[in-house]
């Protein structure tokens, strides 16, 4: 026994030792877990995460806009489910389609369905909406109807803007891209605090230039060219712990070129040539055995190649100041947003992409607006959430624009023949001022800890003023056709009913009710009938919601599901019709339009480094009961509106002693979308997949990267429109870039 607690007594000592070892070296811990990174998002109006927001919402982050050489809004297009857009001009009037749900016409009276905001201030000129992407926090493509927070003219969903923000501390990026058409991008940004927490500073900008895609056969000269810089400064003030003040001020230029359209012939000169609806069969179009009005056939199935007899500009010039402040007061916050916005444009177009004088556009407007919206918000997460608020906008619109149409029969008519027949130099100059006004609150409230329940409403008024003049205006005298001078107020009621249930954490089920409207207002195109100016109806919208978020496998997977349904009366459509020899523009409402379909998103991290994403829509979008000038676009499928899109990403980094390795690759398809209201086979584009991708090597410190980039690598066919001028013989194909190419290089500091 006693020999035992010796030895007892020898072995604790050395227990003892070891043990003390252990504590001073203990072993070292487990890797962390690859996991999806969080995502904060301001889709109603205050910080929440993704997963929490029961709306459909895609959230692209700065880093990610930069990776894929997004340019502007027009490069949006399907980066999230059910997003479409497309643009007939270089540098303005976007047009946006989510699930199928936007406005095919450019003219800058008519709002778009899709609402666009920066830093929380509305966008509504067409002029403005294609400023340079650049120095952004984050982008949020909401999904649906957002007629309580956002307000009228987001019938088809709202995109969110935020810009970086200054810093407590200096810091600085830079990136330059050369590639394909000598193409030069160069971004950046540097923050500054001017005075310890109080006052800091960011300035930012871009220029953007490259030589064009597209061919002048006539002169050697390249179109389809980029010229354009942006300036950004930002002042984060912080006077007290409970008042932040963010004063934006920008502004920019572009001086590219005007589109450089391919000009496809559309009137057979022999019977062969000849297809069903007695313009050029499909398989003639380049036989030179179709031609324009003027007889020239464009024999060159080249989408980057034409013969134009003069090289236009697209102009315009941006300003903008923002300011956003925020007072604490406790339980809740008062916030006010102010805007002004100043917009100009000069674009002077050659439309028939040919040699002989058909016809020419220039385009000519500025607009103006000031908005201020001030909002009481509760802050944090108490039982009862709410948001109530009241909105102003004053708009004034202005345009000078005229089409030449075949100058050379124009001195053998008088004034009086060319306006029954629709030739000459027809000017169709007016002037729009807007002021809107809204109040609108929104209640969320937890009825228990899984259940929550939503409600909110909106009213919104528009006065709109209109004066419009239709004349020819000729060497040898002018005629006034028509003079129209109108104002009216529309107004409307929206709002939103909402019912979510947390099933755990990171997962939850909602459904939902919104009805949203769009605006009424007066058709700014240029028309030769007084009956087409309007004003046409508000559009309006019941659409029913319903989806599921949740989170696996300790958030190595995330997906998100939602279905729809849309119920739409008053749809109001563009189109284009034939009076004499001039195509003319048409903007009326259809009776009615259903919308329904599906969305699947999923992201996944299985490993360190390697991040994955698919994001899956199915939609079907038709009208009913739809005639306009005696056709009958019933049961019709909307313009940019493809059954099935689909995204899939992957980026993956691998850290080495010597650097980085960092790979992207992001693929894109939609099937078939039309181009126009009227389904004609020939203004439509099938199915089409492009690819984008990226290698780069960041080196020790993360301060410094170097890679190569290419976007539509296999070279695919990209058609952005087709705008039909049959009364002229020809229609306007518009193409989107071909393959490109390049390197870059990024530092941070």
């Amino acid at each position: 026994m006693y020999r035992n607690h010796v030895r007892f007594a020898g072995i604790v000592p050395i227990l003892l030792s070891a043990s003390g070892v252990s504590a001073q070296t203990p072993p070292p811990p487990a890797a962390p877990v690859p996991q999806i990174g969080e995502i904060i998002v301001t889709a109603q109006k205050r910080s929440e995460r993704l997963q929490d927001v029961p709306i459909a919402v895609t959230a692209i982050s700065g880093d990610a806009i930069r990776n894929r050489r997004i340019a502007d809004i027009v490069d949006l297009s399907n980066q999230a489910p059910g997003v479409q857009i497309k643009a007939d001009d270089s540098a303005a009037n976007p047009r946006i389609f989510i699930r199928g749900v936007g406005v095919n016409d450019f003219n800058p009276t008519t709002a778009s369905a899709v609402g666009i905001y920066v830093d929380g201030v509305y966008v509504g000129s067409p002029l403005a909406q294609r400023a340079g992407f650049f120095d952004l926090q984050q982008v949020e493509v909401l999904r649906g109807p957002q007629g309580t927070l956002y307000g009228r003219n987001t019938t088809g969903g709202a995109i969110n803007l935020t810009t970086r923000k200054p810093g407590d501390t200096p810091e600085g990026d830079l990136s330059i891209d050369y590639g394909r058409f000598n193409s030069v991008d160069v971004q950046g940004g540097i923050s500054v605090p001017l005075s310890k927490e109080l006052v800091s500073f960011r300035l930012a900008g871009l220029y953007q230039r490259d030589d064009g895609y597209s061919l002048n056969r006539l002169t050697g000269d390249r179109g389809n060219n980029a010229k354009r810089w942006d300036l950004r400064g930002t002042f984060h003030v912080t006077p007290a712990s409970n008042v932040t003040d963010d004063l934006t001020i920008s502004g920019g230029h572009s001086r590219g070129s005007s589109i450089f359209a391919y000009e496809r012939s559309l009137l057979p000169q022999t019977v062969a040539a000849t297809g069903a609806d007695g313009l050029c069969a499909p398989a003639y179009y380049t036989s030179g055995q179709c031609t324009n009005i003027l007889g020239y056939a464009n024999t060159s199935k080249d989408l980057y190649q034409g013969d134009y007899r003069f090289e236009g500009k697209d102009h315009v010039n941006l300003f903008g100041v923002t300011n956003t402040l925020t007072y604490d007061i406790g339980s809740a916050s008062i916030v006010s947003v102010t805007g002004f916005q100043r917009a100009t444009r000069d674009d002077l177009e050659e439309t028939d992409a040919n040699p002989l004088e058909v016809i020419a556009s220039r385009y000519i407007a500025d607009q103006d607006t000031t908005s201020q919206e001030l909002r009481l918000q509760s802050n944090g997460h108490p039982r009862l959430r709410y948001v109530a608020g009241l909105y102003y906008a004053h708009d004034t619109l202005r345009s000078t624009s005229d089409y030449d149409v075949l100058p050379p029969l124009q001195p053998f008519f008088s004034l009086a023949d060319q306006a029954v027949i629709g030739l000459g130099h027809i000017y169709w100059p007016f002037r729009q001022t807007s002021d809107s006004y809204a109040a609108f609150g929104q209640l969320d409230y937890d009825l228990t800890d899984k259940l929550s329940i939503t409600g909110g409403l909106r009213y919104s008024a528009d006065r709109k003023r209109f004066h419009y003049v239709s004349e020819l205006n000729e060497a040898t005298g002018s005629l006034i056709l028509f003079t129209f001078d109108d104002a009216q107020t529309f107004s409307s009621v929206s709002g939103r009913a909402g019912i979510q249930y947390k099933l755990g954490a990171g997962a939850n089920i909602y459904a939902s009710y919104d009805r949203g409207t769009k605006s009424g207002g007066f058709f700014s195109g240029e028309t030769t009938d007084i009956n087409e100016i309007g004003p046409y109806k508000d559009e309006t919208v019941n659409a029913y919601q319903a989806g599921v978020k949740t989170e696996w496998f300790d958030r190595k997977l995330r997906a998100n599901l939602a279905i729809f349904y849309y119920d739409y009366q008053n749809l109001q459509v563009y189109q284009t019709v034939v009076h004499g020899l001039v195509t003319e523009q048409l903007f009326t409402n259809a009776s009615a339009a259903r919308m329904y379909g599906g969305e699947l998103e999923l992201e996944a991290t299985p490993a360190h480094g390697l991040d994955l994403a698919v994001n899956t829509a199915l939609l079907s979008a038709k009208y009913r009961n739809f005639q306009s000038e005696g056709a009958n676009y019933s049961g019709n499928i909307l313009p940019s509106a493809p059954k099935v899109s689909l995204q899939a990403s992957a980026h993956y980094e691998h850290a080495l002693a010597s650097g980085t390795f960092v790979g992207e690759i992001d693929v894109a398809y939609r099937s078939k979308i039309y181009f126009d209201t009227s389904n004609a086979a020939r203004l439509s584009d099938p199915g089409r997949t492009f690819v984008d991708g990226r290698i780069a090597w960041r080196l020790p410190g993360d301060k410094y990267e170097i890679g190569l980039w290419a976007k539509n690598i296999f070279n695919e066919t990209n058609i952005s429109d087709i705008t039909p001028v049959a009364s002229l013989g020809f229609d306007q194909v518009n193409p989107g870039p071909p393959r490109t190419f390049g390197l870059s290089l990024r530092a941070r500091y």
